[in-house]
């Protein structure tokens, strides 16, 4: 799995920099807040689990109001919600980290506002249960969720003329965040909100 993120974060950045002979190229780096959930019937009570994201990211203009923007960050997804298991209810948050990997086409609008949709590769890279039950509390890692998640995300953004940025995506997983051999047949996704700030340089 740490191999198959390296090979991605290679082609990444090889892409960016094939592409920086031909146009100029901006780099960057952001940063800011998630809010996340799963979509399942098996989960009751679910509410949004609170976390960040952080990472690096380039700009490749195409054409004068097209570009793409291919990025890698470290993201923090799950949920908070409660399951019933064995005939005891669990009150719990599923804690799910993955290196996201997503290559977004971007569509200014007018100066500086621009709009952007595109695939995300997303590798898990940490993954753990907290819970509360009438047996107890514990904390546990798990490995119930899948190593490779695609999806996708759509959002918009403005960039001031001193570089900073800020952008606001909906994020939408497209396969299963389990693998069905370590879990029950509840197809279960990933979806959130992604809010952040960064500079463009």
């Amino acid at each position: 799995m740490k191999k198959s993120i390296l090979i991605a974060v290679i082609a990444v950045f090889g892409f960016t920099s094939a592409a920086s002979a031909q146009e100029f190229v901006y780099f960057g780096a952001k940063g800011g807040v998630n809010f996340t959930n799963m979509t399942s019937d098996g989960f009751e009570d679910e509410k949004s689990r609170t976390g960040f994201h952080l990472g690096l990211l380039s700009e490749i203009p195409l054409s004068e109001r097209f570009s793409l923007q291919p990025e890698v960050l470290y993201a923090t997804q799950g949920l908070e919600a409660n399951r019933t298991f064995a005939g005891q209810n669990f009150n719990g948050e599923y804690q799910l980290d993955y290196i996201q990997v997503p290559v977004l086409a971007k569509i200014y609008l007018i100066d500086g506002l621009s709009i952007e949709a595109g695939p995300s590769f997303n590798f898990l890279v940490e993954e753990e249960y907290d819970f509360e039950s009438s047996m107890g509390d514990a904390e546990f890692d798990t490995e119930a969720g899948s190593t490779f998640e695609f999806g996708g995300a759509i959002g918009a953004s403005y960039k001031f003329n001193n570089g900073f940025f800020a952008s606001a995506r909906y994020t939408q997983g497209f396969t299963d965040v389990f693998d069905s051999d370590n879990w029950d047949d509840d197809a279960i996704k990933n979806n959130g909100i992604q809010l952040g700030i960064g500079l463009m340089f």
